[in-house]
């Protein structure tokens, strides 16, 4: 049994190490995305997309077209941007759509055991795949299909649901690997997360998916998804405006109780138009990682796992001027918990993961000892165990680290808008209407991207 094990190690182990020219076996993903980082936050971010194009036909196409999608967003080019998630939609249906695992899926998580968790194609956790849809209905919108942009708040929301139901049941029955170290970043992750409950609860999806509803004519489904939006982040001024206004427009039960808990509705004058205004900021952090060594049947063995360092960020408020008294924005979501929020979520299948793959190195180890009198063999596969067991570090690294609201009224006409100490930008306003304006700002460049419905 053993030799057979220590047969079927050593041939995936030459298999995998010639297929993972393009994923993170020995080159960590967050140094690979430096450059295209490095290039959003340049004055010509497009340029961003040809560092990704290696990986859009690679084992990992999903997390690439993502970054790409999201590239070409900040640029502006909406129409591209468009094309990059669809394929990174379509890899998730893929995903939903296997009944039975595909011998290209034996053979990654079997080498899975033997090397590390980057041979694992990309799936990314559930957070990311709900703001695909989201940054893709603004796609559509500023694009002017608001029936696109529909389809795709209807796919968010289900999403919501969807990937819940997803993690209880993949977190059933899951052993999980007993460490000190282990259990103390659980723990930091825990901290880091700022108290959600789950990642799949966003209250920036919920919010631009009400937003969209409302704009299009569906007052309903916005009122609920405002309201999902202010139990998730409660004390934003804004939702909480928004819920309250709605409930008094649609004649709900509920006005009674959140005009005395949220104060009476601004409602705009006929002469007035509404200025929405969607602040993002910064990169979500990248994971590192930490390595536990053991010791099995004398042999060196290591786990290394994801995680994120460090304490959680604290929100710093935007300035929005130009539109008479300034506005102080007002927290959406913290990307940041969203993500350590996620991982302490998928720990459980990664230490289960962890687990096999100790004992399997472990398996292999032995047979290599009674396969070699000299040693020279054992030392060989112990001195390789350690340099290929790599923390997976992939994520989307492209997404903010956080995203605020600021919303009022003004009278028609022409504003220059500016937020923070940025630039100073034309913005239309017509009564009756919204201006939804998009500030993305990725350290030292603000770009704003404006539309009226």
């Amino acid at each position: 049994m053993r030799q057979a094990i220590y047969s079927l190690g050593c041939g995936l182990l030459l298999l995998s190490v010639q297929g993972c020219a393009f994923n993170s076996l020995f080159i960590n993903y967050p140094s690979q995305l430096t450059e295209v980082k490095q290039s959003l936050n340049s004055p010509n971010p497009a340029a961003a997309v040809s560092s990704l194009q290696s990986g859009l036909s690679g084992e990992d196409q999903l997390l690439y077209a993502q970054e790409a999608g999201r590239a070409e967003q900040i640029a502006g080019n909406f129409a591209a941007s468009k094309g990059y998630y669809q394929t990174a939609i379509a890899d998730y249906r893929r995903f939903d759509d296997k009944a039975t695992i595909s011998a290209s899926s034996i053979g990654a998580q079997s080498s899975s055991l033997f090397l590390n968790d980057n041979v694992i194609p990309y799936r990314g956790p559930g957070f990311e795949r709900i703001m695909v849809h989201q940054y893709q209905a603004l796609n559509y919108l500023f694009l002017g299909d608001n029936q696109g942009a529909l389809v795709e708040a209807r796919r968010a929301n289900e999403l919501q649901q969807q990937e819940q139901r997803r993690y209880e049941a993949d977190n059933e029955n899951i052993a999980k690997l007993a460490n000190g170290a282990v259990d103390a970043q659980v723990n930091q992750l825990e901290a880091r997360g700022d108290g959600l409950a789950s990642s799949f609860l966003n209250a920036y999806s919920y919010y631009v998916t009400g937003l969209l509803y409302e704009l299009l004519g569906q007052a309903n489904d916005a009122f609920i998804d405002y309201r999902k939006a202010a139990q998730i982040m409660p004390g934003n001024p804004y939702v909480e405006q928004d819920l309250v206004r709605l409930a008094k427009l649609l004649g709900m039960p509920q006005y009674q109780e959140f005009s005395k808990k949220f104060g009476a509705p601004i409602l705009p004058t006929a002469s007035q138009g509404q200025v929405i205004v969607l602040i993002e900021q910064g990169f979500v952090p990248t994971k590192q990682g930490f390595t536990v060594p053991f010791s099995i049947n004398g042999n060196i063995q290591t786990a290394s796992l994801p995680t994120y360092l460090g304490s959680k960020p604290i929100f710093t408020p935007s300035t929005v001027q130009g539109l008479g008294k300034p506005l102080v924005s007002a927290p959406l979501a913290n990307i940041d918990a969203l993500a350590s929020t996620a991982l302490k979520e998928q720990m459980p299948a990664i230490l289960a993961r962890q687990a096999a793959r100790i004992y399997a190195k472990a398996e292999l180890n032995q047979s290599v000892n009674r396969n070699n009198q000299d040693n020279v063999g054992a030392v060989a596969m112990q001195i390789f165990n350690v340099i290929t067991e790599q923390a997976d570090r992939r994520s989307w690294l492209t997404l903010p680290q956080s995203a605020q609201l600021a919303q009022t009224y003004v009278e028609q006409g022409q504003y220059q808008l500016q937020i923070n100490r940025g630039q100073t930008t034309a913005i239309e306003v017509q009564k009756a209407k919204t201006t939804l304006v998009w500030v993305i700002e990725t350290g030292n460049y603000q770009r704003i991207y404006s539309i009226i419905i």
